[in-house]
């Protein structure tokens, strides 16, 4: 018998297609975002095809080298109206975005042209890509390589032969000894010459700090000048052996004929890769596909941010979550276990709910300058003022750095944890309380060997919504310590290891900075893209660690809930 509309939506039956809908199109929209994100920030990686041909607008005809990055259609009144010949009877016409390169010859990276004023488009094989430590990338023809301002090696045409192989290979091989002399450059000056200027100024704090206590023995001024001049020493000879290197990595350079047939001269010490897209088989782009990616996510920026990787802020956005967790789940628990489990419940106990559900629903900026006044200004300035007066007036902790950032975010997301923390201790039967304070175990007994570990998966969750909601915060980490670019990690082999007072980079700050600061809004765009799929990954994988140790504890205390 059939069923009546009434009788139908009586049953409910439309609100479980109705919610179910619901859910398939947010994961829709979910994953079409998320695919988004991937296809704009990942294609960024993959070598294109460099184009070469005549453009000719407005009867001016120049040679155009570059990538295309975007194609789009524009209204032809829209050309007419800026200043471009286009015949009356079309209506439309598709225009592209090119990667010309060359910034420091031409004096822009990208320009706008009209696809069918683009004439004998070709794809010479011979037409290499150099990535730069500066100036962004180069296009041009590889003409020859000199050696101490001597030329080693020269080609000439635009076809390639066995006399051009052997060039591009010794250019390669002279990339490689510039890589590797590099190396040794960012060792001597990111390590062991950082390590010595990191113990000298040790030591003139320790001096000034004997200054301050009016010691006037001589005995611990004497050791502090000897290990002064041993470090001095060793600083002079790492600086003439950096000077060696700088002579040799500036040795070699190359001359390349760019786009307007001029032939300008390139050091290949300026040079980070150079390779031939169009002479590129499918099994090399991909190799080099993953390297990029690979030096996306483990070297430091470069080119205001939007060359190079973002290991930097990686790791800053990492460890400044972990730090946090540290600090917000004991403080979280204790305080959710007071209100539940020792507090007398009344008007008192149900204010301080309200109030704590209402803390969750404060604008982070203003915990950022919450943080910036108390944290930052009042607390760190009396932290120097105890520990640290030999080196005012410069602050030590009394500036922005991770441990104030890590803070400020523990006091932002400490109510998700109280309340996700309190319903877990809620759902503990009072049963099991009174079977454990019968068979003579105290209050506290109670709390740490049965309460807490059956709530310890509600605690985990808590700590879930914390770790989610902190990683992707921006607004108060410009006040409390997030930098464009920080000199050094947090973390590093100098005493004491961990510096809570330095300042750091973070995925979301590096967003907003690449997106809306950067000079170059071409070059950067698909940069935001890539960093922020990478930033939902390391949420994900973040959130993912949290789950799997809340399933774990779930099932290591399940035998407590028979």
């Amino acid at each position: 018998m059939r069923q009546s509309f009434s009788e139908w939506t009586k049953s409910g039956a439309p609100w479980v297609w109705l919610n179910a809908g619901a859910v398939a199109i947010c994961l829709i929209m979910v994953i079409g975002l998320l695919s988004l994100i991937a296809v704009r920030g990942l294609g960024h990686f993959w070598p294109a095809n460099v184009v070469q041909g005549s453009y000719v607008e407005n009867d001016h005809r120049v040679r155009l080298v570059g990538e295309r990055v975007q194609t789009e259609i524009v209204p032809a009144e829209q050309l007419r109206e800026s200043g471009v010949t286009v015949a009356e009877n079309v209506e439309e016409m598709h225009r592209s975005l090119m990667k010309v390169g060359n910034r420091d010859h031409g004096g822009t990276d990208f320009i706008w042209i009209i696809d069918d004023f683009l004439e004998n488009k070709e794809n010479p094989e011979m037409l290499f890509t150099a990535e730069r430590r500066e100036w962004g990338n180069f296009y041009g023809y590889l003409r020859g390589i000199k050696e101490e301002g001597t030329l080693v090696a020269s080609h000439e045409g635009y076809e390639k032969s066995p006399e051009y192989q052997v060039l591009w290979d010794a250019l390669q091989t002279r990339i490689e000894r510039v890589s590797s002399i590099q190396e040794k450059i960012d060792h001597i000056e990111k390590g062991e010459i950082s390590s010595i200027n990191y113990e000298l100024e040790r030591l003139r704090l320790k001096e000034r700090s004997l200054q301050l206590k009016e010691i006037v023995e001589s005995a611990p001024y004497q050791e502090i000048t000897d290990r002064r001049l041993a470090l001095n020493a060793e600083y002079e000879s790492l600086q003439s052996e950096l000077l060696a290197l700088y002579k040799a990595i500036n040795r070699d350079s190359i001359t390349a004929e760019i786009a307007n047939g001029q032939v300008v001269e390139l050091k290949i010490a300026s040079i980070v890769r150079a390779f031939l897209p169009n002479d590129m088989g499918l099994g090399g782009k991909l190799v080099h596909y993953f390297q990029k990616l690979w030096e996306f996510v483990s070297t430091d920026p470069r080119e205001a941010n939007t060359e190079g990787g973002i290991f930097p802020a990686i790791f800053g956005t990492v460890m400044m979550v972990l730090i946090m967790s540290v600090i917000v789940t004991p403080f979280g628990v204790v305080a959710a276990v007071y209100l539940r489990e020792y507090a007398r419940q009344g008007f008192v106990t149900r204010l301080i709910r309200i109030a704590v559900n209402n803390l969750a629903g404060v604008p982070s900026i203003v915990y950022g300058v919450f943080g910036l006044g108390f944290f930052v200004y009042f607390l760190g300035g009396h932290i120097d003022d105890a520990f640290f007066p030999e080196a005012k007036p410069a602050p030590t902790f009394g500036t922005p750095g991770l441990m104030w950032a890590s803070i400020t975010l523990a006091l932002l997301t400490v109510p998700v944890v109280i309340v996700a923390t309190e319903e877990g201790l809620t759902r503990i039967p009072r049963a099991v309380r009174e079977g454990s304070l019968a068979l003579g175990a105290t209050k506290f007994e109670t709390l740490m060997k049965i309460v807490i570990p059956m709530a310890s998966p509600a605690i985990m969750t808590g700590v879930i919504l914390a770790i989610a909601r902190a990683a992707g915060e921006v607004a108060p980490l410009m006040l409390v310590g997030v930098v464009k670019l920080a000199p050094s990690l947090p973390l590093d082999l100098n005493y004491p290891y961990l510096h809570l007072d330095q300042k750091f980079m973070h995925l979301g700050f590096h967003i907003y900075d690449v997106g809306f600061q950067s000079p170059n809004v071409e070059a950067a765009r698909p940069l935001v893209y890539a960093t922020a799929l990478l930033l939902v990954i390391v949420i994900a994988l973040l959130n993912l660690t949290a789950i799997q140790i809340r399933n774990h504890l779930r099932e290591k205390f399940k035998a407590l809930e028979m």
